[in-house]
């Protein structure tokens, strides 16, 4: 099934399932019109879906992983009520033995196995239906395959 086309090289899938594994495959074509062979299949897997103050939702997808680390992104943050939100805040839980490696466009703490991202002064704001995303890369115990998970989102 073809999930859409993008006049560029990069695509965003939002309105994803949580606990769902997508799988992706590209075909290219030029300004000529010939179209390549199809790519290698590549799987994403979204995580458990949000909860929170019922405005504020937060959905993360677990990009990629290797032996003793991940990367969850876009952990999407997303304004489910009418009026503008200023400000939001991320909780996570990080399996036993799980430590925050790097982030981007969240600011992240941690108290025991329990994340907490914080919006940027440039991210906070989102409209009615608006979001935004950050990324997190985490280290973990060689050969766990376990991730993050419980992400809940409030706003203030």
């Amino acid at each position: 099934m073809q999930v859409a086309t993008s006049p560029t090289t990069s695509f965003v899938n939002s309105g994803l399932s949580p606990n769902t594994t997508y799988r992706y495959q590209v075909r290219a074509r030029d300004a000529a019109g010939n179209v390549s062979l199809v790519s290698n299949t590549v799987t994403a897997t979204t995580l458990g879906g949000g909860t929170g103050d019922g405005v504020c939702a937060a959905t993360a997808v677990v990009q990629n992983q290797w032996q003793d680390g991940y990367v969850i992104q876009p952990v999407t943050v997303t304004n489910r009520g009418t009026a503008a939100i200023n400000g939001w805040t991320v909780n996570f839980s990080l399996p036993s033995g799980h430590t925050i490696a790097s982030s981007w466009n969240a600011t992240i703490t941690t108290s025991g196995q329990t994340a907490t991202a914080r919006n940027g002064s440039y991210n906070g704001t989102l409209a009615p239906g608006g979001s935004t995303t950050f990324g997190v890369q985490v280290r973990r115990p060689s050969g766990d395959t376990q991730v993050a998970s419980a992400y809940t989102c409030t706003s203030p």
